[in-house]
This record gives structure tokens, sequence and C-alpha cells, in this order.
């Protein structure tokens, strides 16, 4: 599942993920590396076919690269 939002990122989720925001970000990830809490939250997106619950799966699991540099 793919979407597209109007601040430019894009979310596309098919068992891995890629992430991107015009010529900036450009983030993919292997299913397998997907721990399986978000793996979940991902796959019930796309089966509600929800754009807004796909961009919340991916923000929150971003969040946690974001929370792995923050920790001493």
């Amino acid at each position: 599942m793919r979407c597209d939002y109007k601040d430019k990122f894009s979310v596309d989720y098919s068992g891995s993920l890629h992430i991107t925001r015009g010529d900036g970000v450009d983030l993919t990830v292997r299913g397998s590396d997907i721990p399986s809490d978000f793996r979940d939250r991902f796959e019930s997106a796309v089966s509600h076919n929800s754009c807004h619950e796909l961009r919340s799966a991916a923000k929150a699991f971003t969040g946690t690269i974001h929370d792995a540099f923050d920790k001493e």
C-alpha cells in the first residue's frame, strides 16, 4: 500500500517499508528488520486501507530511530 501526503511524504508498505520526502528523505527497511509490533501496525493499516494509520505507524517506527540516537 502506498500513500502520498500533501507535505510531500510518501509511505509505501508491502512487507518492507519505504518512506520518502522530496529529495531529502529516502528510507528503506526490509520487512525482516521491522519489529513484529510495528509490522502488526503496518499490516493493520493495509487491511483497513488507511493512509492515516499507515502514516501513524511510520511516524511511530521512525521515532524509535530518533529515540535510539538520544540514549546514552
